[in-house]
């Protein structure tokens, strides 16, 4: 029973700092690391997940589920050229953008609409069904918003982790969608295929991982007991999401706070109900339906999550686009090393305002 218990913190904790799942075995690990508050923070002033947004609304998703979406318009009162939906990853909700949110605000040349949601059991989102929180239906999900929130003119979809996945999924779905409207997709620490292949075990991912699922059955049917065990583990969670998440040790403690605020706000239950589609999300063929686009690959090289040879092969299957690697950074790359994600969102956007020509780029690898 009190390894029970232990798995419950553990998991329940930890799991959405590893946003594909976590090995129970790195809480060892998680103990060496230092949890000290008194370290100068450079983020200490940065209003972290606080900025106000210009409108906020909800969208229905096709079997109900409330999605929760605030728009961003143009610091400068100018009228934008394109529409920019932020799509998170697993675990995380909207916030996780911060950075980007709040300089694509600023841009000028050309100007942008932002559009950022949370996904179903995420953040302010309604909680889904069991059977539904997949990746399939998380695209259905962002098909709805855009219906909603930019039923016209020309887009360009960015998408973390399992947003990444969600992004391909839908060009699976709608690939005309792709074909007319998408201008340019960002692709940040996310994977085609093969979760778990490389960095976390992939058992971990697996339904028949007994520990994994024995967590999330006791959440079932006793959701209050699993979640206070949670909040019990609170320095472990703390430690494993810096080192799990991040790639550098000295990251700013306003980053993992804020990380562990929104993982908080996500269940344990939810939590492990995602463990299967991820585990099984295969969409290399669906990557074939972006080819009308501009393409952005970034991934922090030391990502221990969705490591930078998921973006190696990404881009092996894509006849063109952009390919970053970030020295350093972990899973967060873009609230890690915000200026360099930030910086190629705003070439891939400005790539994808000018006219479409008839020719194909080829790729470009960048460090």
């Amino acid at each position: 029973m009190k390894t029970l218990w232990k798995a419950v913190g553990v998991v329940g904790g930890v799991l959405g700092a590893a946003a594909t799942g976590v090995a129970v075995g790195v809480a060892a690990n998680h103990k060496k690391v230092s949890h000290d508050r008194r370290e100068i923070d450079p983020l200490a002033d940065e209003p972290l997940g606080r900025l106000v947004p210009d409108r906020e609304s909800t969208v229905a998703a096709d079997d109900g589920v409330p999605l929760s979406v605030e728009e961003v318009d143009p610091a400068d009162g100018g009228a934008p050229e394109l529409t920019v939906v932020l799509v998170h990853g697993f675990a995380l909700d909207r916030r996780c953008w911060h950075f980007q949110r709040r300089d694509l605000a600023e841009l000028t040349g050309p100007r942008v609409r932002q559009v950022l949601y949370d996904q179903r059991s995420h953040g302010r989102s309604g909680r889904s069904a069991a059977e539904s929180s997949t990746i399939e239906q998380c695209a259905k999900d962002l098909d709805a918003v855009l219906r909603a929130m930019a039923p016209e003119g020309p887009l360009v979809l960015v998408g973390h982790s399992m947003g990444g996945m969600t992004i391909m999924a839908l060009a699976e779905q709608r690939p005309e969608l792709f074909a007319q409207r998408v201008r340019g997709v960002a692709l940040v620490g996310t994977a085609a295929g093969a979760v778990g292949g490389a960095g976390l075990p992939r058992s971990v991912l697996s339904r028949y991982n007994p520990v994994t699922m024995g967590v999330g059955r006791l959440a079932g049917f006793q959701p209050g007991v699993v979640e206070w065990v949670r909040r019990r583990a609170g320095t472990l969670t703390w430690s494993g999401i810096r080192l799990l998440a991040f790639g550098d040790r000295a990251v700013s403690t306003s980053l993992v706070d804020l990380m562990d605020r929104m993982i908080g706000g996500v269940t344990v239950r939810a939590l492990t109900e995602f463990l299967e589609t991820l585990g099984t999300h295969d969409r290399y063929k669906a990557l074939a339906g972006l080819k009308h686009c501009e393409v952005l690959v970034i991934s922090g090289d030391a990502d221990k999550l969705t490591p930078f040879s998921h973006a190696e092969r990404m881009a092996e299957e894509m006849p063109h686009g952009e390919l970053v690697r970030v020295p350093g950074a972990g899973h967060m790359v873009m609230m890690e090393r915000p200026e360099v994600v930030t910086g190629h969102v705003i070439g891939l956007i400005r790539r994808s305002a000018a006219e479409r020509g008839g020719g194909r780029r080829r790729w470009y690898r960048r460090a």
